[in-house]
Parts: C-alpha cells; sequence; structure tokens
C-alpha cells in the first residue's frame, strides 16, 4: 500500500508581465520608428546636401534614439526625467503647487474644497437593497462614479496556510471575476495603518463593565485602558470599485441616480463575495464615514477629536465641502498639508521571480518611525475579449524580438515563454488585470521625514517591489493613494496609445 504524502508546499505566485510593443532590439515602437526615420532622413540628406549634413543628421537621429530608449531601472529615459523636471518648474513658476482654502483662501465659495485631481467631485448617499447607506462619489472629469467598502480584514495570524491559500485563490477570482461587471474600470484596495488612539477600547470597556464586578476586576480593567493604547495600532483597510457612466463604450451616459439604481442591486452581493477572501464582514461606506477617513488624512490630528467625539457618542457632522486641507504646498520630494507631511511612492517594477502570500506583510504592517502609512494597490480588469487580444500581440511583440536578431538574448528567450504562459492561461479562463500600487508615509514632525522615508523603502525591499519616489507629483499620488477610486490614466493628456507604445 503506498503512502500518501500530507507534507504541507506553500505555493507560489508570479509570472507579472508589463506588454512591450514590437521593435528592433530592445527598441520598442517608437524607437524603431525614430531609427527607420532617422536612417531615411540621412539618406535623402547625403543625396541632397553632401556628407558633412548627412552625419548630422544620422548623428541627431541616433542621439534622439538613445535619449527615450535608455531608460533607468524605474522604466525613466532621460527625456522623462527632464519632462518632469520642467513640468514641476513651470507648476512652482505659476504657483499651481500651493493651494489656500477656506474663507481665506482662493476658492470663490470659501469651503475647504479637495485640491487636485479630486476638486470637482461630489460626494451622494443613497440606500442599497439591504437598506444600507452608502456613499457614490462622482469625478466628472472622467465620468466615474466609485462606491467604497469597509472591510475588517481577519489576518494571517494563528490562520491554517490552507485557509490562507483558500483566501488567496478567491481574490484571484474576486478580481477576475470584475471583468464581468457592467461598467466597471477600476478597483483598489487601500490598507491604512495608525496609532490608536484608545477611545474605541475605552469606551467599549466602560460600556461594558458589570455594576457588581470586583474592585480588583475594575482596576485591573482600567490599567488595560491607560497602558494598552500606547505604541499600539489600527489597521483598517477600503475596497474601492470605480464605475463608468457610461456602461458601455458608445451608450449614453447615466445621471448619478440612475447609478444609484443600478449599485444598489449589485452591493450586496459584492460585499459577500468579499467576505470569502479573507477581509472580513465588509459593508459599504456611508457619505460621513468617507468625509472622515479624509478629514483625517489630510489633517492627522482630526483623528483624536473624531475619536473622542464617537466615544462620548456625539455625531460628527462633516460634508464634502469640509474634508479638504487649509493649505497644501506639492514639493519635488515631499508633500505639507495642513499639520503633516507625507511622502508618496509609486511602483515600477513587481516583485521579479516567484513569492509567498506574506510578500508585503512587512510594507503593511505599522512602523514606529511613520505616523500613518497608507499602501493602495490599484487594479484595473480587463474583459475577456480585450484580454485575449492583448495577451495574443503580447506573444507575437515577444516572438518578434527573438527573431528580429541572430542571437537573441537570454532575457528575450524568457520573455518569450513568459508571454507564451500567460497566453496559455488566459485560454485556459485566467483573467487579466493591469495593476499598480503607491505607497504614503504620513509624519506630523518634518524632522522625522528622513527616518519615514529610510522605513518604507526597506520594507518595500523585503516585499520584493521596487519603488519610486512619486517626483513632482507627491500631491497627485497622494490623492490617488486615499480610497476615492481615482482611475490616473483616465487623468493624463497622453493617448493610451502613445503610452502603451512608450
Amino acid at each position: 500500500m503506498a503512502a500518501i504524502n500530507t507534507e504541507y508546499k506553500e505555493p507560489s505566485y508570479g509570472n507579472w508581465r508589463v506588454p512591450r510593443s514590437a521593435g528592433l532590439a530592445n527598441l520598442g515602437a517608437i524607437g524603431t520608428a525614430i531609427v527607420f526615420a532617422g536612417l531615411l532622413a540621412g539618406i535623402v540628406s547625403f543625396a541632397i546636401w553632401g556628407l558633412f549634413v548627412g552625419l548630422g543628421v544620422l548623428a541627431f537621429a541616433g542621439v534622439s534614439t538613445l535619449l527615450l530608449t535608455v531608460k533607468d531601472k524605474h522604466g525613466q529615459s532621460v527625456v522623462d526625467r527632464f519632462g518632469t523636471r520642467m513640468a514641476f518648474k513651470i507648476s512652482r513658476s505659476s504657483g499651481t503647487n500651493l493651494y489656500r482654502s477656506g474663507p481665506l483662501g482662493v476658492t470663490e465659495w470659501g469651503t475647504y474644497q479637495l485640491p487636485g485631481l479630486a476638486a470637482k467631485s461630489t460626494l451622494y448617499e443613497f440606500t442599497d437593497s439591504y437598506k444600507r447607506p452608502f456613499a457614490v462619489l462622482h469625478v466628472p472629469t472622467t465620468s466615474h462614479f466609485t462606491v467604497i467598502f469597509s472591510t475588517e480584514p481577519d489576518g494571517a495570524s494563528l490562520v491554517d496556510p490552507e485557509q490562507v491559500d483558500a483566501w488567496v485563490a478567491n481574490w484571484g477570482g474576486w478580481l477576475a471575476g470584475l471583468a464581468d461587471e457592467a461598467g466597471l474600470d477600476a478597483a483598489a484596495v487601500t490598507v491604512e495603518t495608525a496609532p490608536d488612539s484608545g477611545y474605541r477600547l475605552r469606551n467599549e470597556v466602560l460600556m461594558n463593565i458589570a455594576p457588581d464586578a470586583p474592585a480588583f476586576a475594575r482596576e485591573m480593567l482600567n490599567e488595560v485602558v491607560e497602558t494598552y493604547p500606547e505604541g499600539s495600532a489600527t489597521v483598517r483597510a477600503w475596497v474601492s470599485l470605480t464605475f463608468n457612466a457610461a456602461i458601455r463604450s458608445g451608450a449614453k451616459k447615466r445621471t448619478p441616480q440612475d447609478v444609484a439604481r443600478d449599485l444598489a442591486s449589485r452591493i450586496p452581493g459584492l460585499s459577500a463575495r468579499l467576505q470569502s477572501t479573507g477581509a472580513g464582514i465588509a459593508r459599504p461606506m456611508t457619505a460621513q464615514e468617507l468625509c472622515e477617513v479624509v478629514r483625517i488624512a489630510y489633517d492627522p490630528p482630526a483623528a483624536l477629536i473624531i475619536d473622542e467625539a464617537h466615544a462620548a457618542g456625539s455625531p460628527v457632522s462633516l460634508t464634502w465641502g469640509e474634508v479638504g486641507p487649509t493649505a497644501h504646498q506639492s514639493n519635488w520630494e515631499n508633500y505639507r498639508h495642513d499639520s503633516a507631511f507625507s511622502v508618496s511612492w509609486t511602483m515600477t517594477g513587481a516583485p521579479r521571480g516567484s513569492v509567498n502570500s506574506s510578500v508585503l506583510s512587512r510594507l503593511l504592517a505599522p512602523h514606529g518611525d511613520v505616523d500613518r502609512k497608507r499602501v493602495s494597490l490599484l487594479y484595473r480588469p480587463m474583459d475577456s475579449a480585450r484580454a485575449a487580444a492583448v495577451v495574443e500581440r503580447d506573444q507575437n511583440n515577444a516572438n518578434v524580438r527573438i527573431t528580429s536578431g541572430t542571437r537573441p538574448s537570454a532575457r528575450a528567450l524568457v520573455d518569450a515563454r513568459s508571454a507564451a504562459q500567460t497566453a496559455q492561461e488566459e485560454a485556459q479562463g485566467a483573467g487579466l488585470v493591469n495593476f499598480g500600487l503607491v505607497v504614503t508615509a504620513t509624519v506630523t514632525d518634518r524632522e522625522r521625514l528622513p527616518d519615514a522615508v529610510a522605513a518604507v523603502e526597506q520594507s518595500s525591499g523585503s516585499a520584493r517591489l521596487l519603488l519610486r519616489k512619486a517626483y513632482g507629483a507627491q500631491d497627485t499620488v497622494f490623492a490617488a493613494s486615499l480610497p476615492l477610486g481615482l482611475v490616473l490614466p483616465e487623468h493624463s493628456m497622453l493617448p493610451s496609445e502613445i503610452r502603451d507604445a512608450l
């Protein structure tokens, strides 16, 4: 009788790919077009103006190709870095990196509205089919509506690894199922860690102490209330889903009321499926809760006031026009907003090779050098028709890079095998999702900013992520890390076709 091997083997995950356009050697479509255009211009110059002019044209084309195609480890060329630097200088000289709101601010109506990408946003509140209120954030610039779920993750401590694997598998299935949600453009998961004020614990304990409890028990509970919050942290997570005003391309745009009627019947199913992913109890956020989250993000000391009000049973009344910062200043490497300073990063490279399910644990965990930290995973699911076209094109481009030279590099061969594996998995029913990651670290003392930066960059190394500071766009990435469902590519002035080719 054969023995059954019951030893647990932890699964690994990987094969993340960045689709690349076809071109000569390591050049993309734009680099190849510049090379051919330069050669053609050089030949014409040789024929018309002679040797020296033709050599000058070829030299200019060669330098242009190098400036556009030679990139650093973050995928940034010299032209990209120069363009970012010039855009920030123009913003600083025109004063658009500064913001003042309120009665003494620059806004005509004297409110504390949000700056930047969310300035024109409007917040609504409706009721779903379970009679639960839910907030809908409308961004008219991109015709997007966002609904946010507040979750209570169970965590992986003292949980069987098989259960963690099941959560990961269900999360992958949940993401794949988003591609079939009508009108859905993007999804995001935001995990925030912050110091615990202790008010919630105090309120919970005082409300549950029995009147006839022994004196020793009362003293012990009072000591717990006084000492436990010191050094402890709270971890909160939100899942935001962003829907387009038009259900499909070419369709008529819907009003906020039309979108709310559609979402009211879909929210219970979406929240119920989230519970199987380890997110715990998922419920839609109300407008008041979203206002509190955004207000605290821009002014962290407000968290103590809001927690104290909740502990005292006094309702906090905030409107969407009161959650923005009184003032902010977006610098090249950091961002000052009200009483705090923040630094934000964007992911420029996913982990190479295979990783396990706990790869982001240290990055998500609280850190003593960071007052508030948010890690947001941004997803853009693809429908099945587009996913098939993308993987087939990517596989063809990888094969072209192999056959374009006499001796393909080892990296090109590995890239072709990875593209073929992705195409095979998609053909078997796997979903395709574009994803990114942004990290924001906030401190209330400018002197602690270097320590916070070092803490995040060290934890990103253990997560095997390649992070780059959002130079010149700190205020934009800060807003993107909030659970607002902002779809950053839709705010770009560069067409998506050119972005993909670059």
